[in-house]
């Protein structure tokens, strides 16, 4: 037993670093301090924005777009509200809605400027949505967008007048194919005034809020967010994953233009998304302050700049576990591979045979884990197309499953092993070389593979002596790997597990690497029953999922679907 305390220490620091990255902040109260960001205060507006769905055109955003111009008014912001013309996009999902021809849509983005002292300098304009979808209140997407934004201008304006313009710019059509963003930034004459910009939006309805998104060229934009926004989330790795989906937020109508800018958004509670149950009462507030505080604090920070950041080369950057950004060149990542390399080898010390077997482990861990989260994703799946909103209410059961998978994968090839310093560098190869093709490839987003491929190297490497000090720093490697990559999976499940669970094999692959050096190996066959019973588990889990009825979350227009 005392050979597991090691390891069981390093599990339960990672399972709390884990958990400390993906909670939100607590709510503050309606009565905190004028100049800091509130959820109590900006809930007042969630609940009258989202008490009824407010699709665009319909009267009850006609409604909400009144209810905008008075509190942008009431503090003294410049306002107007700007026609636009729905296009064929928009009409054909209007049609998809409704099931009715739709006359000429006519949508209004609600504009405000918050003068600045200087009003010839760049300005700073936030952006989110007020529009919602057919039949959801849409109190997270985009009403915390909305309600936020209104507390940080009243937050700002608390601290008196900004040294340069504030632009507000609530569209509308986002959810009809982002018309309202389209028409700002190709039409309105205010769009040539923004130096930087900031969009907030939410796909569910809770979560940790997190930086997904920037212009190109973001290096002078992350390092002021770096030393500006406290319990900051966020990671190139996610910025990378964004470009190449096929995702479009109404930021997307404004990155080819000059400007410096960022996106946040939320994804969790994801059963919530476009949901008629997306209410007020089903927002998690502490997504809600999440949001605001960090978009408050880069404001603050750009309304206050000298001169707005400008292009400078892409940077790797991630929060580490929401308490700072961790920022570094892109190029570093060859300086960290070298480290990791020089680990290895002198781990492996010529013991090749040992080394390619612990390459092979490695190896089959990860084809097994795949093979077993593409299985059981199949068995998740009732016949015929799934309902998109369906599956997303289903991810919390998926990610059991996934972990149960997981889990099966680890013991039945490395809990039995008693791998020697060798065997475990070569177990690290497999993953030193996806490092170096990320490297190539993608190098702001290969750190999630060659930052921990270089940790669990100096602990490979520490292994061939028995003092305490190895052993002190196999533990702290294994706890920020496997705290790290527990974030990570959960993360991932949730943007894109319900079609793509085998993401999760990486996280995986990096986490039993980061514990080779502690773990104890344990019985071949109490593995074996473990196995079982949590591939029994992820099983019973997914059949549970396939024979689960249509979940009462998913939006109404889906239902035939």
């Amino acid at each position: 037993m005392s050979k597991m305390i090691p390891a069981l220490l390093a599990l339960l620091a990672g399972i709390g670093l884990a958990i400390m990255a993906t909670t939100p902040p607590l709510p503050r109260p309606a009565q905190s301090p004028a100049n800091v960001f509130a959820a109590g205060r900006a809930m007042a507006d969630i609940r009258v924005i989202a008490a009824k769905p407010h699709p665009g055109t319909s009267p009850e955003d006609a409604a909400v777009r009144a209810h905008l111009m008075r509190r942008l008014r009431a503090m003294g912001l410049e306002t107007r509200e700007s026609p636009v013309a729905g296009g064929a996009e928009a009409m054909a999902i209007f049609a998809r809605w409704t099931g009715q021809t739709p006359a000429p849509l006519a949508l209004h983005n609600v504009i405000g400027v918050l003068p600045g002292k200087d009003r010839t300098l760049p300005a700073v304009a936030l952006m989110a949505h007020h529009d919602t979808v057919w039949g959801s209140p849409g109190a997270a997407d985009d009403t915390t967008g909305v309600a936020a934004l209104l507390d940080v201008v009243r937050a700002v304006k608390a601290g008196g007048t900004p040294p340069r313009d504030l632009i507000v710019l609530i569209t509308d059509g986002e959810e009809l194919g982002l018309d309202g963003a389209r028409h700002f930034f190709t039409a309105d004459p205010l769009h040539r005034r923004i130096g930087a910009l900031i969009n907030v939006e939410a796909r569910g309805g809770g979560g940790r809020t997190t930086l997904f998104e920037t212009s190109s060229d973001n290096g002078a934009a992350i390092a002021l967010a770096a030393g500006a926004v406290r319990g900051p989330a966020g990671s190139s790795l996610a910025v990378f994953i964004y470009k190449v989906l096929p995702n479009d937020t109404d930021l997307s109508m404004a990155l080819a233009l000059p400007y410096t800018a960022y996106n946040y958004a939320f994804i969790g509670r994801p059963w919530l998304y476009h949901s008629p149950k997306a209410t007020p009462d089903a927002l998690d507030q502490g997504s809600l302050q999440d949001m605001g505080g960090q978009v408050l604090d880069l404001t603050r920070a750009l309304l206050g700049a000298r001169q707005l950041p400008g292009k400078a080369p892409d940077v790797v950057f991630f929060d580490a576990f929401g308490l700072t950004l961790v920022v570094y060149p892109a190029w570093a990542g060859w300086i960290m591979l070298a480290l990791a390399a020089a680990g290895l080898k002198f781990a492996g010390r010529a013991n090749w045979r040992a080394a390619a077997g612990g390459a092979g482990r490695m190896l089959a861990l990860m084809v097994l884990a795949g093979v077993l989260l593409t299985a059981m994703n199949q068995l998740s799946l009732a016949p015929g197309a799934p309902n998109y909103y369906d599956r997303l209410a289903a991810i919390p059961r998926l990610e059991v499953m996934a972990l149960a998978s997981s889990v099966v994968a680890f013991l039945l090839t490395m809990a039995a092993w008693r791998p020697n310093p060798a065997a475990m560098a070569g177990a690290a190869l497999p993953l030193l070389v996806l490092g170096v093709a990320g490297q190539v490839l993608a190098p702001t987003a290969a750190y999630v593979v060659v930052l921990p491929v270089m940790l669990a190297a100096g602990a490979i490497a520490a292994a061939r002596g028995t003092g305490i000090a190895g052993q002190g720093l196999a533990v702290l490697v294994a706890a920020l790997v496997a705290g790290y990559m527990l974030a990570l999976g959960h993360q991932v499940m949730q943007g894109v597990g319900p079609n793509l669970p085998v993401v999760a094999v990486l996280p995986l692959a990096l986490a039993g690497l980061a514990a080779l050096p502690l773990w104890p190996s344990i019985n071949r066959k109490h593995a074996l029953v473990a196995a079982a019973v949590l591939l029994a588990l992820a099983a019973g889990t997914a059949i549970n999922v396939r024979l689960d009825p249509l979940a009462d979350t998913v939006a109404v227009y889906s239902n035939d679907k």
